[in-house]
């Protein structure tokens, strides 16, 4: 991770909050089980710990994470 100058960011308890808020509320509003508690930690992450989330999927996250800059490889 060094060469690559990465650091390692452990789950903290504001992301963690936050992610189950989502994931609530998501649940809440009729959405489907198929998205994982583990889509909202890794966007509540990248919401408390940078600037943006690189990810394929651009409309899951942009629709209940809108204060997140989401970028797709693709474009």
């Amino acid at each position: 991770m060094e060469q690559l100058e990465l650091d390692f960011s452990a789950l903290d308890m504001m992301s963690a909050v936050e992610s189950g808020v989502a994931w609530r509320s998501y649940r809440d509003a009729g959405g489907p089980r198929r998205r994982i508690l583990a889509d909202f930690l890794i966007a509540s992450h990248a919401s408390v710990h940078a600037d943006r989330l690189l990810t394929r999927d651009r409309g899951f996250y942009r629709s209940h994470f809108s204060r997140l800059e989401v970028l797709d490889p693709a474009a």
